[in-house]
């Protein structure tokens, strides 16, 4: 039987939470030109049809610094968001250990369960949809500011509160559960199947390297699963005219109609593209941050 204080104690909480931070810290500045590609390619599809035009456009318009906008919102609420994602993940690891499962890590088990790691998964991402919600919003409002307008996230930040209240950071609250609950069931699950899959046909590998590929791979997964949540999600967040709950359903309803069940996929490959190199960086981040803490902070 696992005591209270085996599952959460000081050091579980310091180390998961350094070992988060460090990891979104390299993956939000790894994927950043990316994502606001991909938002501005679902919010404008007939302005922006291919990532390189996006590309070029978004350069030629507002400079090379441009494809950075919301990074500073984007960095902190994701390094809240991992830092509860990771935490809660490896809490409910220590708290429902696998019977042929040593609960050290990421990957780390000897053959994971089938559905268990993609259960908790779920339950980290719905947990998590609370904690990301304001930053996701401001950083999407940020996002989709084009042209010669140069308003920070604070300048955004001010605007919202000043226009629509508190109530402002937690829009599209139905649709961040929509997309954060399925995406991390297919990123936690799918790591842990790659890792154990590596491992066990790869003995070779360098563990590093592991965490690396395996990192990518989920996150390519676990998006390309969360996509059609995720266009509608964006729309509402990016717009001024939406509400905590009720925008959703009827705005993937009206992309439906408007571009076709495909126009639900707006933005895929730029966030694919993107989703290798960021969540490679993430989980490798994550599992570096935790053997650093182990060998010279506690």
């Amino acid at each position: 039987m696992i005591g209270n204080g085996d599952i959460i104690n000081t050091r579980h909480v310091s180390r998961d939470i350094f070992s988060a931070t460090v990891g979104s810290i390299l993956c939000c500045y790894t994927g950043q030109p990316l994502d606001t590609l991909k938002v501005r390619m679902q919010i404008k599809p007939t302005i922006y049809t291919t990532i390189l035009e996006a590309a070029q456009k978004t350069i030629q318009e507002e400079g090379m610094h441009a494809l950075w906008k919301g990074s500073v919102p984007t960095a902190l609420g994701m390094a809240a968001e991992n830092a509860m994602a990771f935490g809660l993940n490896e809490t409910l690891k220590r708290a429902f250990p696998s019977d042929n499962s040593s609960s050290v890590g990421y990957g780390q088990h000897d053959k994971p369960e089938l559905f268990r790691p993609f259960w908790m998964g779920l339950v980290t991402g719905l947990a998590s949809a609370v904690v990301l919600l304001p930053s996701e919003v401001i950083k999407a409002k940020t996002q989709a500011v084009v042209g010669n307008d140069h308003s920070s996230s604070l300048d955004i930040y001010r605007k919202m509160l000043r226009e629509q209240g508190w109530k402002s950071l937690f829009v599209g609250f139905d649709a961040q559960l929509m997309r954060d609950g399925p995406f991390y069931a297919v990123f936690f699950g799918g790591y842990e199947l790659f890792c154990y899959t590596f491992r066990t046909h790869v003995p070779q590998m360098p563990q590093e390297m592991n965490y690396f590929l395996s990192g990518g791979l989920a996150g390519m997964l676990g998006w390309t699963v969360a996509m059609p949540f995720d266009v509608p999600k964006t729309n509402i967040q990016s717009r001024w005219d939406t509400k905590v709950v009720g925008s959703y359903f009827l705005e993937m309803g009206r992309i439906v109609r408007e571009r076709g069940v495909l126009g639900l996929y707006n933005g895929l490959w730029p966030t694919l593209v993107r989703a290798f190199p960021a969540n490679a960086a993430l989980f490798l981040g994550v599992e570096m941050g935790k053997k650093f803490f182990d060998d010279f902070l506690w």
